[in-house]
């Protein structure tokens, strides 16, 4: 659970109601509306070694996300004077209800790293990098639906810290980052639009939807499933309006994140 204690350092939380017109007015398990998000907290210099550490909390799931600062670059890329983004994603064993042996690089979780991986890029020059690699380690402590989406919004803010340490330090002239990036998901639950699922809803969900979205506006990607039933254009059009509303509030807080000083 969010701690109740006055939060440190550059905490940022907030109970976020997004108003919007599409008349969303019925309480959720946890009381929300189906047009909020749950509440987000973002701390920053979580732990000292990395030069972006960020722990992110959105509701009940919580994961820590690093970046890390590398000389160099992978084999394929050497030579070509540009740099590289790339994630690695996991859950600690006792984050869900049974225990998850450690290391099981499965396929969901390859598939969820390297979504990280290309969300993150698609804000980052490359060619500022120079040979030089940024790692991001997203670390799943507790798991309650929307680890993925939070390790994105989470690592955002760490490759950003990351950044400023790399220019602070003269590795790099300037900032790599090109824009924002954040991302949530929505879906339809008991025939109603959802945004920001937790695991019981995400179980129940006829239709589940991860969106990733630029600051600027633009998609990077949206994973979109019928898991008990089709949905019609209409349907995905609605959940793509209400992702974009709850990431357009996620990207204000990242920057308000931000703007602490840690």
């Amino acid at each position: 659970m969010p701690s109740r204690r006055p939060y440190c350092r550059a905490g940022l939380t907030a109970g976020i109601d997004l108003v919007s017109a599409m008349g969303f007015h019925l309480s959720r398990p946890d009381a929300r509306r189906f047009n909020e998000l749950r509440p987000i907290q973002f701390i920053r210099g979580y732990t000292q070694n990395a030069p972006g550490s960020v722990l992110i909390r959105t509701g009940r799931t919580v994961v820590l996300c690093t970046a890390s600062w590398e000389a160099g670059v992978p084999e394929w890329k050497k030579g070509k004077g540009s740099g590289w983004v790339t994630a690695e994603y996991d859950m600690l064993p006792a984050s869900t209800g049974q225990r998850r042996r450690r290391n099981r690089t499965d396929g969901r979780t390859q598939e969820i790293q390297r979504l990280i991986g290309r969300s993150l890029r698609s804000v980052v020059d490359l060619d500022v990098l120079g040979e030089n690699s940024i790692l991001l380690d997203c670390d799943v402590i507790q798991a309650d639906g929307g680890t993925r989406t939070a390790a994105i919004t989470g690592a955002y803010v760490a490759l950003c810290d990351c950044a400023r340490t790399a220019v602070r330090n003269r590795w790099l002239p300037r900032s790599p980052v090109t824009d924002a990036v954040a991302a949530v998901s929505v879906g339809r639950v008991n025939g109603k639009a959802v945004l920001d699922l937790d695991y019981a809803e995400d179980v129940a969900a006829e239709v589940d939807m991860n969106v990733v979205m630029t600051g600027s506006g633009h998609f990077v990607e949206v994973q979109g499933t019928g898991e008990k039933t089709t949905f019609a254009r209409r349907d995905l059009d609605r959940l793509v309006d209400l992702a974009a509303r709850g990431i357009r509030r996620l990207l204000d807080l990242q920057q308000k994140a931000l703007r602490k000083r840690v």
